[in-house]
């Protein structure tokens, strides 16, 4: 590690001091130094001050801290000074306060474990670095995974990812988001899911081979290397895995607080299983080997759970249950194997088994082997001499370490072979791609390109240490030697150790001790004990024991050698690399036991170095931030420790040594231009510029290097350079204040000037107007004085006054009054006589008046009879009902109609009763002489008995007759005096309703608080229809993923399979292929209300809601499958009923007339469609006419038949109405007055609107009829008349066209839309109707289907060849839309003919309802969208981030930063010509030539604005991504830059009239990024600004670019971590999708608005130039 050495450092300069408990801490000088002075004087951060030291033998000099522009950068090696704790600092800050876990050190990923599980690894995140430079986002695990992944496309050579990193420091999570990464990326082009079962091998792998430690809970206890082979695509084609140096000691034992692997607490956690039964497992702790630790659970870990997911990967993986079951056993024997337990002898040299020891019992049954034999060997072992076979006891240890090596040797066994078998399922054998000193190699490539002078740099070489470990005679070698002794101990290892490497640098013998030794690592010392190396090393497993496994069938298998291992190893073979070692180790027979644990560490460790040496390595550095496991907790120490000795400072003191900061001529230029003189600024290439001012400012040469594209800088100049600069700055800004303040002296000191100047003016108007006030005084006291008198003088005349008139007052009222009481008695008089009088007359007139009333009356009562008659007349006829008001009058007489139809059902019913009572009659005489015959006959008086009897009954149900039809008269009276008071409340109710809808109709005039409600409710409901939309067509988008992936198969499955000998042609499989997959299952009420909810839409929802045609049309579907159930059901009763009947002769009569009316159309229609010229034939074409109109009319005839009995039922309906009526009669007795009113009201208009619903069905349903009849008695007419004009020698010899052969014919020949440029717009569309109609006009329903199937399936073969077109997507997008507006327009629905004119409804299509075909082009045109925003999509991506945050729009605005080695450049070669950076001029040119290529086609502009919404949507997208992922780009410039480049596009948009379209709603989440950028973070205040600010961006991403925020200069200051806390805090209850990244591939649902065409048919021509001479205009 090298430091910066100086003569002098001036105050205020911050330095590095070493610290012991955070290893180094802050300090600024408060004094000046020079060299030599003794002592450096400090401020540490907390104000203290401090001494430091300085001298050779107590401290060198202090490193120099960094400025804050540079702290937290992306890369370590972006620092100007590059040490210790400059890297330490730089990481602390980025892990504690912006809380990123990544950073780039070179090429080396340093990823911090968390603690906590991260939302930085969803699958938009993957999609956001897919593609991407390594230097262009922040760094991440992502960003190593596509380098390499780009690295091997680009130099078609193996790449590496190394991850390293002590326990618990997050290797396997690193490893396995690497490998997720790969799994999405490189997804596998066919079925076989590899991709997934690479993600499925991690928790089968972490089940046996991770374990907890007292460091981490989920620890790989081995080394694993992972192989992913892709082929020539870059698609996952398979995989393959190797595992290295399994910690099998864990098996048997473990630590204080650790655990053992995970697979075996699974197990016994899932004991209960019924499959597991046979497995005889209890609980965890009831096991030895699962119980060392004391304790068996990890917190917030499920292993019940756990299995069951480890169990799902072996499936997924092909393993099947059996072998599962298999697996499982093994790991259950081996815990029963350490719970037997051994007995110890008397004289100690032997032990024994106990016969019935269950663990030993259950180990035999599970692995399948003799009890007697395992019993025997366990306790005993075999010597074999040259001569003699001993069988020797063992001692108990003996016997235990064998049982425990045994256990190990089996869990090892079984480890391989599922890893095998892992890699079987995992295996490929196409030609693949794979994933498997690179430093200074890399430094010299970017040095040598630069043409800048190498010079070799000392690096500490590891080579040596690595000597003394492997070497021959090292260290390991010696440990297989002294193993191989009779006699070896540790000691004497121990011995031959310090004799033969006491002389090496790397190996020291520790004072105090003859039983250990000390390695010096790269990182540091480590001494290890000789006390049981040699009996670990040979790891010894007896051959007996050994033999009675592989007598097992159960683990037969994991014994054999790898040459016996068949197709397992082959498989395991052909995965590998070929790369193989000069020298492989021989092996011996059989004995692959007996191998060292040495020897198996050197084999394993060459071979994967060999591996890694012919690939590109990519280096992951994980480091544990603390060992408590508490998340987002740096400890320095800690932290300092696994930097040094993963060799990340070394690649900074390397970096360091070299030129570790390099800028671009332009971004030097643009940073350090202050810097430069006016003179300077004049010269026009800015190299030479560049090259002036640093040899003005720096004048060692050897401090910098000029290359051809880059300035190169020695550690620590840059922060030279941005001291000038701030030091430049200080002095502008002091010159600034200087003058400022002068100016703001000069202004006070006029404004005092004139504040005195006012003072005095004041002043002296002050006394003069207070001499004015005391003139003005003296006047006024003169005048109050003389008006005081007057007022005194003239109150008291007044009151003299008054008193004199008061008198005379008096007097004249006596006086008066007098004379009022005579003429008061004379008045009197005359009214007595004035009433008398009166009395006498009126008594006279009253009695003629009466006369002449009795008179009148019975005059009245003769005419008023003649006037009723006249009006029942005329109440029963048409005109009456036509003449009456629609509403309430109307329903009033309907009333009055029931009452007479009540009247005459009564009468009816007293007929009835009449005629019963005289059938009752007759039947009384009939049986009286029956009586009487009986009585002569017999003499027996029980049958007379018995007849009186009955005669009694008769009489009596004769009289109960006449009692219920009295009590009928009586409710049909009350019934109708109910009706005519409900008439009379009525009509009252009309005229309030009437006042009512006036009150409406003046509130609706004046708008109220209910818009506001509406408006709500009008929201939703256009959320919700916008959500069905989406829903709709993401099921319309993944049908067509799915066609198009079935197409794709059918094609491989062609192509893989050939047939000689005959192939089908075109020819014949028009029937076959995609012509299937529109059925012909009749829509067409779907499609009627596909077209109602349209005309919604179209009208607006509040429109609609209002306009009760619409709500009538919406109803009218409801109650058509209601009666069509109901008929249905009638004619089922109907057939029941003829059956039952026997009515054959009917039946048959029917059909016999159905038949001969099909016969008759069909022999029309073959003799109408060949045009005759035959008089003949078209009068027997008239005559068969004439039939098919006469079997037409039976039809009808049955249908009003059938109309007749629902009449019948309708009047049942009516009856039970009447009880029901009954019924609401006796409740409303019982209601008060007023509720009796209303309910009553309401019940009636409800009844009343039903029925006005029914006869308004009815009317349109006759009219609909009646106009469906009359359109084919108008064709069949036209048709006569065209063959009697073809009798009469004039016919028309038209030409048959084949309209599949004309489009395939027109769409086979690739219509280009540059041919149709100067036709009419959408003019295939309009042939393809033309000729619809022709098949419509002669009725050929085979001929329709065929041509617009053929139509469809040519369209989309013509766009799956040009998929990537984005021209002739949007020519066939227009055509499509266009089409489906004719099928619309010229379908004869009312709804779709409001804007044609009388000419286009002559066109109209007149036998065949097309809705579902346009259901059908409807899901074809979303298709075709889809494709067509996908295409512009990926013509924009590599454009938005370059033009919108990277380009410079406004010159000179945006800040350059220093760049470390990832200069954003890592994948792509400068000088090779690279993709020029886009400019935002370039993107708003690409969005105007999309919106002119599809206003040129025709496109309708509602579409055209849906689809910029779209682009808009996904330029927001990617810019917020990278925005978020960008720590370069989130400065106060950068958002400058960004709302002017929004702005711009605003500006595009309102050019093209596209404001309206929504697309500037879509870019309000960037617009907020932008603002968040560019206001104040200081205070509280700016955070509830912030707040309410940003109300598009979710809390995750507000934080997220606060942390990334980066001052560009010393001027700024950084976010602080308590401003972002007090974000969190006011927006924690916002709610909100958690997600960061917005989803770059959602799709807003398209909608397709009804425009119809204003060209006429007639008026469209055909060109000469399209060569479609076969097409005739009939």
């Amino acid at each position: 590690m090298t430091k910066m050495f100086f003569s002098s450092v001036f105050q205020y300069t911050r330095v590095w001091i070493p610290d012991p408990e955070d290893v180094w801490k802050s300090a600024e000088i408060i004094k000046d130094y020079k060299e030599g002075d003794p002592v450096l004087n400090l401020k540490l951060e907390d104000e203290t001050t401090l001494e430091y030291s300085i001298g050779p033998k107590d401290n060198p000099l202090p490193f120099l801290r960094n400025p804050d522009i540079l702290v937290g950068e992306n890369d370590l090696t972006a620092l100007s000074y590059l040490h210790e704790p400059a890297v330490l600092h730089n990481l602390k800050v980025r892990f504690l306060e912006s809380n990123h876990i990544y950073t780039y050190c070179g090429i080396v990923l340093v990823a911090i474990n968390p603690y906590e599980q991260l939302q930085i690894y969803g699958e938009e995140v993957i999609n956001a670095y897919t593609g991407q430079n390594m230097g262009d986002m922040d760094p991440h695990i992502f960003a190593v995974a596509e380098e390499a992944y780009k690295q091997m496309a680009r130099d078609e050579k193996n790449q590496s990812i190394i991850v390293s990193g002590e326990s618990g420091a997050g290797k396997t999570v690193s490893a396995k988001y690497a490998m997720r990464f790969f799994a999405t990326v490189g997804g596998s082009a066919n079925d076989t899911n590899v991709e997934e079962k690479v993600l499925a091998s991690s928790p089968i792998m972490e089940a046996i081979g991770n374990a907890k430690t007292t460091r981490n809970d989920n620890s790989s206890r081995f080394g694993k290397y992972i192989q992913i082979g892709f082929d020539r695509r870059y698609y996952i084609i398979g995989a393959n895995m190797r595992t290295y140096l399994l910690e099998k000691s864990r098996v048997v034992f473990q630590a204080e607080d650790e655990r053992n692997y995970h697979i075996f607490y699974q197990l016994c956690a899932s004991s209960s299983l019924s499959e597991f039964k046979d497995l005889s497992l209890t609980s965890a702790e009831d096991f030895t080997y699962t119980s060392l630790g004391e304790n068996i659970f990890i917190e917030g870990v499920n292993d019940a759970e756990d299995l069951v997911k480890t169990r799902e990967a072996l499936t997924m993986l092909g393993v099947k249950e059996i072998h599962q079951m298999s697996i499982f056993k093994i790991i259950a024997s081996i815990l029963h194997l350490g719970n037997v337990g051994i007995m110890s002898e008397r004289d100690g040299e032997s032990c024994h088994i106990n016969r019935d020891d269950t663990h030993l019992h259950n180990f035999c049954r599970l692995l399948g082997i003799e009890q007697e034999q395992m019993e025997h060997w366990l306790c005993r072992r075999k010597l074999v001499t040259t001569s003699e076979t001993y069988v020797k006891n063992m001692s108990h240890a003996q016997a235990v370490n064998a049982r425990d090596a045994l256990a190990k040797h089996i869990y090892a066994h079984l480890f391989d072979w599922i890893v095998e078998h892992i890699n079987k399922a995992l295996h490929t054998s196409t030609k693949q791609h794979s994933f498997i000193g690179h430093v200074f190699k890399l430094e010299q490539e970017e040095y040598m390109k630069e043409q800048i002078p190498w010079t070799l740099i000392d690096f500490y070489d590891n080579q040596p240490c690595i000597d003394l470990i492997e070497a021959k005679l090292g260290i390991l070698d010696l440990l297989d030697e002294e193993c191989k002794v009779p006699k070896g101990t540790d000691q004497n290892w121990a011995q031959k150790l310090y004799s033969k490497h006491s002389n090496s640098g790397h190996f020291e013998k520790p004072r105090m001790s003859n039983r250990s030794f000390i390695v010096v690592h790269f990182a540091d010392k480590v001494e290890y004990q000789c006390d049981g190396f040699l009996e670990k090393n040979r790891d010894t497993v007896y051959e007996e024991q050994i033999n009675i496994l592989k007598a097992s069938q159960l683990v037969a298998d994991l014994f054999h050698d790898g040459k016996d291992s068949g197709p397992l190893s082959a498989t395991s073979k052909s995965s590998k690399i070929n790369v193989r070692p000069a020298k492989p180790v021989p092996k011996g027979h059989n004995r692959e036991h007996r191998k060292s644990v040495g020897t198996q560490f050197r084999n394993s460790l060459h071979l994967l170095m060999e591996t890694l040496n012919a690939t590109t390595p990519h280096y992951v550095r994980c480091i544990k931030p603390n060992d408590y496991k508490e998340s987002f907790v740096f400890d320095s120490r800690r932290a300092v420790q696994q930097l040094r000795a993963c060799g990340v400072l070394e690649t900074i003191r390397i970096s360091a040594a070299g030129y570790p900061s390099r800028w671009t001529y332009p971004d030097f230029f643009s940073r350090y231009r202050v810097l430069m003189t006016r003179k300077d600024m004049t010269i026009g290439d800015k190299k030479q510029v560049c090259k002036n001012l640093l040899e003005t400012l720096i004048k060692d040469p050897d401090k910098f290097q000029f290359g051809k594209t880059k300035i190169f800088f020695r550690a620590g100049q840059v922060a030279y350079l941005e001291k000038l600069r701030a030091d430049k700055f200080r002095f502008a800004c002091i010159k600034i204040q200087k003058t400022v303040r002068g100016w703001l002296q000069r202004v006070r000191y006029r404004k005092i000037r004139k504040s005195a100047i006012t003072l005095q003016r004041y002043g002296r108007g002050y006394l003069a107007r207070r001499y004015a006030e005391m003139l003005r005084l003296t006047r006024a006291a003169l005048i109050c004085q003389k008006q005081y008198r007057m007022v005194r003088v003239r109150q008291e005349y007044l009151r003299i006054r008054r008193a004199v008139i008061t008198i005379q007052a008096f007097a004249r009222g006596m006086f008066i009054r007098r004379l009022y009481q005579e003429f008061l008695l004379h008045h009197k008089a005359m009214i007595i006589q004035k009433t008398v009088r009166g009395w006498l007359v009126r008594k006279k007139y009253l009695h003629a008046r009466n006369a002449a009333i009795v008179i009148q009356c019975f005059y009245r009562r003769v005419r008023a009879k003649r006037q009723l008659k006249q009006l029942k007349i005329a109440a029963r006829s048409a005109e009456h009902f036509k003449n009456l008001n629609v509403g309430m009058e109307n329903k009033i007489v309907q009333l009055q109609k029931k009452m007479d139809n009540q009247s005459k059902e009564h009468k009816t019913q007293n007929e009835q009763l009449n005629v019963t009572n005289t059938a009752l009659g007759s039947e009384v005489t009939k049986l009286q002489k029956e009586l009487e015959t009986l009585r002569i006959r017999q003499t027996a008086g029980t049958q007379v008995t018995s007849l009186q009897e009955e005669l009694e009954k008769l009489r009596v149900e004769l009289q109960e007759a006449h009692a219920q039809r009295k009590q009928i008269e009586e409710e049909f009276s009350n019934e109708k005096q109910g009706l005519e008071q409900v008439r009379k409340d009525l009509e009252k109710e009309n005229t309030l309703l009437k006042k009512e809808k006036e009150e409406v109709n003046r509130k609706i005039q004046n708008p109220t608080q209910g818009e506001f409600h509406a408006s709500e409710s009008h929201t939703r409901l256009q959320v919700e229809l916008d959500e069905e939309r989406q829903r709709y067509q993401n099921l319309v988008k993944e049908y067509s993923r799915l066609e198009q992936r079935y197409e794709n198969l059918q094609e491989d499955l062609s192509s893989m399979k050939f047939h000689p000998g005959h192939r089908r042609n075109p020819s014949n499989q028009s029937s076959l292929g995609s012509d299937s997959n529109y059925t012909s299952i009749s829509i067409s009420e779907v499609g009627d209300t596909d077209d109602t909810i349209q005309q919604v839409e179209e009208m607006g929802i509040e429109k609609a809601a209002m306009d009760l045609s619409v709500f009538m049309k919406l109803q009218k579907r409801v109650r058509e499958l209601e009666q069509e159930r109901k008929r249905l059901q009638t004619n089922l009763e109907k057939v029941e009923e003829l059956s039952k009947r026997k009515a054959c002769l009917f039946v048959i009569s029917t059909s016999e007339e159905d038949i001969n009316a099909d016969l008759a159309y069909n022999s029309l229609k073959v003799r109408v469609r060949p045009v005759q010229c035959n008089g003949h034939a078209a009068l027997v074409a008239c005559l068969d006419v004439f039939r098919l109109l006469e079997a037409q009319l039976q039809t009808k005839s049955r249908q009003h038949k059938d109309e007749l009995e629902a009449l019948h039922t309708q009047i049942e309906l009516l009856k039970d109405s009447l009880e029901k009526k009954q019924e609401m009669l006796d409740h409303f007795s019982t209601l008060s007055p007023e509720a009796l009113v209303e309910f009553s009201v309401q019940q009636e208009i409800t009844r009343l609107t039903n029925e006005n619903l029914d006869l308004k069905e009815l009317v349109e349903k006759l009219e609909k009829n009646e106009k469906k009849l009359k359109k084919q008695l108008r064709i069949y007419m036209k048709k006569v008349q065209e063959l009697e004009a073809d009798s009469s020698g004039h016919c028309f010899i038209g030409q048959v066209i084949n309209y599949r052969y004309v489009w395939l014919h027109v769409l086979s020949l690739d219509m280009k839309p540059n041919v149709l440029s100067a036709t009419v717009p959408c003019l295939p569309a309009y042939i393809l109707f033309m000729c619809i109609r022709h098949a419509d006009y002669i009725n050929d329903d085979q001929k329709v289907h065929s041509l617009l199937t053929t139509t469809i399936n040519a369209i989309k073969k013509v766009l799956k060849r040009n998929s990537d077109d984005f021209e002739m997507t949007s020519f066939w997008l227009a055509n499509t839309s266009r089409l489906l507006h004719c099928l619309k327009q010229y379908s004869g629905d009312e709804a779709f003919m409001m804007q044609n004119i009388a000419k286009q409804n002559e066109h109209c299509l007149k036998n065949f309802d097309l809705a579902e075909y346009r259901q059908v082009l409807s899901d074809l045109s979303i298709q075709i969208y889809q494709q067509l925003v996908r295409i512009a999509e990926g013509i924009m991506q590599p454009m938005i981030v370059s033009a919108m945050l990277e380009s410079e729009s406004i010159p000179s605005l945006a800040g350059v930063k220093p760049m470390g080695y990832r200069n954003r450049s890592s994948s792509l070669d400068c000088e090779s010509g690279g993709p020029a950076g886009y400019t935002l001029q370039a993107l708003v040119k690409q969005l105007g030539q999309f919106y002119t290529i599809m206003a040129d086609h025709g496109l309708d502009p509602e579409i055209s604005q849906q689809v910029v919404r779209q682009l808009f949507y996904s330029i927001n997208a990617v810019t917020l991504n990278n925005l978020l992922l960008r720590k370069d780009v989130c400065s106060w410039s950068t958002g400058m830059q960004l709302r002017y480049n929004i702005s711009q596009l605003e500006e595009w948009l309102r050019g093209k009239n596209l404001h309206q379209s929504g697309a500037v709603a879509t870019m309000e989440p960037v617009i907020q990024a932008a603002q968040l950028l560019q206001v104040k973070k200081k205070t509280s205040q700016d955070a509830e600004a912030i707040c309410s600010l940003c109300t598009a961006l979710s809390l995750q991403q507000i934080v997220k670019i606060l942390n990334l925020y980066t001052p560009l200069n010393e001027f700024e200051e950084r976010v602080t971590v308590s401003f972002i806390r007090d974000i969190q805090n006011r927006l924690q209850d916002r709610i909100e999708n958690n997600q960061l990244l917005v989803d770059t591939k959602y799709t807003f649902p398209v909608l397709f608005p009804y425009t119809p065409s204003v060209l006429s048919l007639e008026s469209i021509h055909i060109p000469a130039s399209l060569s479609l001479d076969f097409l005739t205009r009939v």
